[in-house]
């Protein structure tokens, strides 16, 4: 995915990992609460909290920090958050999707609003940036599961749109197959999938650009310093923007 998977990368490369792992498992933990306290506290019963926990586990959050934000909607003392998306623009026009968590909307608004100003930025309204993206499922697989045609023939049996096979380059970028769905399908889809190629490495909803945005270094450092400003307030929960780098200035960035 144009912005999403470079992003993951530049992560990577760049050893941000560490730090935001206990930002990580916060945000998961308040997802997990929230899916819990809107239907069933069992995965098995609830789409969304079963998706929650599986995103969880697939970026190591411990199984007992999974229970206790289970628990803790079912104890009745969970806040109440609000789930707001802000739409606006990052340097050179790229589109940027953010998705909020909040116990308080003008906490949240103000500072995602001056964070879009100070790296370069506008926050937009609602709806303005958001047509330039696509809701969909996503699920991925390493390498390791299946050739190509293997993984096409078992997305199209589960029903899925499209099916995205990278080879990878090495350590670096180690590859992968991404499987696209509806994202009404997620649920269904993940689990056809599961019964032919086994656990996935990641099942989530996720905004998919039908348009980006080409960016030179100087750019791309800015709408770095934009995406990891936004992902460090408490409240946000996901950053999706519809950049694209090329292999050049990726190298760049990663030094």
């Amino acid at each position: 995915m144009a912005g999403h998977s470079k992003w993951a990368n530049i992560q990577h490369r760049k050893g941000r990992q560490d730090k935001l792992r206990a930002k990580v498992f916060s945000k998961m933990s308040k997802e997990i609460t929230v899916a819990a306290k809107m239907g069933d506290p069992d995965p098995d019963k609830n789409p969304r909290l079963r998706l929650a926990v599986k995103e969880a586990k697939s970026v190591s959050v411990p199984k007992d920090v999974i229970e206790r934000a289970i628990s803790k909607a079912t104890g009745g003392d969970a806040e109440n958050y609000d789930e707001i998306r802000y739409e606006g623009y990052g340097p050179n026009g790229v589109a940027v999707i953010v998705e909020t968590m909040t116990d308080n909307k003008n906490r949240t608004a103000s500072t995602v609003r001056s964070t879009f100003t100070k790296n370069g930025g506008n926050l937009g309204e609602t709806g303005s940036v958001g047509f330039m993206f696509d809701r969909k499922g996503q699920v991925t697989y390493p390498l390791s599961v299946g050739d190509a045609d293997t993984v096409m023939m078992a997305a199209i049996e589960a029903g899925a749109e499209d099916v995205e096979t990278n080879e990878g380059d090495g350590d670096e970028d180690p590859g992968g197959h991404v499987i696209w769905c509806a994202d009404t399908d997620l649920n269904e889809v993940s689990n056809a999938l599961e019964a032919e190629l086994g656990e996935s490495e990641s099942t989530k909803l996720v905004w998919r650009p039908t348009t980006t945005t080409e960016l030179g270094l100087e750019d791309a450092q800015k709408l770095m310093r934009l995406i990891e400003a936004l992902e460090e307030d408490d409240d946000v929960q996901t950053v999706t923007a519809n950049f694209e780098i090329s292999d050049e200035v990726m190298a760049q960035l990663s030094e």
